[in-house]
């Protein structure tokens, strides 16, 4: 068994907004580099009686997206993804670390609102649509069980 996991063998997985089911999703594969930014909002939980060291705890998560896609009219999942940006509403998304199918495969699930859809367009290079996804609504941490 191998003791890391390559990039290339993630999931991206896309649904309409509501969905809770990776695999009545579809996968992203007009997907590029993906990066999935997970962090907590501070609070200053400092005492006199910590002994001189700052205390902090951790507050409110976000969850973001990144990622490019080919620019790809008429692919569904690109026009969903456009069309929840136009409209300014949310798609669902899994973002896992293995493909859905993988037993212990995990990652966040929930809708998304799509907050950047910026086309780049490169002299020798594919147009690409540079996507960022922020989390609207968290419906699980999503492990693949047996």
């Amino acid at each position: 068994m191998a003791t890391y996991v390559l990039g290339m063998n993630a999931g991206l997985y896309q649904g309409a907004a509501g969905e809770t089911d990776p695999a009545l999703m579809t996968e992203v594969d007009n997907v590029r580099d993906v990066t999935l930014s997970l962090e907590a909002g501070e609070a200053d939980i400092t005492t006199r009686g910590n002994s001189g060291w700052r205390a902090t705890a951790p507050t409110l998560r976000e969850c973001s997206v990144e990622f490019q896609m080919v620019w790809r009219p008429g692919d569904a999942v690109f026009d969903a993804i456009k069309a929840a940006f136009l409209s300014a509403g949310t798609v669902a998304l899994a973002v896992l670390d293995q493909k859905r199918t993988i037993t212990g495969a995990q990652g966040p699930l929930g809708d998304f609102s799509i907050t950047n859809f910026s086309r780049n367009e490169a002299l020798e290079e594919a147009i690409v649509a540079d996507v960022t996804a922020k989390l609207a609504r968290f419906e699980e941490w999503h492990e693949v069980t047996p």
